[in-house]
């Protein structure tokens, strides 16, 4: 998840977007260069196919890595909520809310982004894969993944890195890095 222009005017944004700004591209960086400084390279990379989700793993990848969109890992769909001010959403948890406005469920975002990323992980020669996607998908493959979201001691902020273990089918959650503020 990286700061783009809907988050400075406190749209809601799930499958609309809107571009970078220049704070979500130094965030962008200072991922790249966490992966950099620690020596961590990727096999395999993937985003959602929103626009701001490309550009973010192009400047994390500094552009060196194909990479391919996939739609299971978009953001949450809000249905009209899309563009709406934030002021207009409900407080968590969403459960079903957004559905009767032609929106997904919880339940649906989990599956769906749980599902790509098993998928992906399967795959024998995705050893270690970058997976770009958005804050709400995150949130929801975590207590998917993990059945607790209690290791996000800052939230889901904008280019947090999750770092996770697929081994006999499960996910196992290694940590949670927070380069925006290694870099304070």
């Amino acid at each position: 998840m990286v700061k783009h222009i809907f988050n400075v005017h406190h749209k809601i944004q799930g499958w609309c977007d809107s571009p970078l700004t220049e704070n979500g591209i130094n965030q962008a960086q200072l991922a790249g260069q966490y992966f950099r400084d620690h020596q961590i390279t990727f096999d395999h990379a993937f985003c959602s196919t929103a626009e701001r989700t490309s550009d973010t793993l192009e400047i994390v990848t500094a552009q060196k890595m194909p990479y391919q969109r996939l739609k299971g890992l978009r953001e949450w769909g809000f249905g009209v909520y899309e563009g709406q001010d934030e002021s207009l959403n409900p407080q968590p948890p969403y459960g079903d809310y957004f559905q009767q406005f032609g929106g997904e469920t919880q339940e649906q975002v989990e599956e769906r982004v749980y599902g790509t990323l098993e998928d992906l992980m399967q795959r024998p020669e995705n050893e270690t894969v970058l997976a770009v996607s958005h804050g709400g998908a995150c949130h929801n493959f975590l207590r998917r993944a993990v059945g607790t979201t209690d290791k996000l001691t800052h939230g889901v902020r904008n280019c947090t890195i999750f770092k996770y273990q697929f081994a006999d089918g499960q996910f196992q959650l290694l940590d949670v890095v927070y380069p925006d503020l290694l870099a304070d």
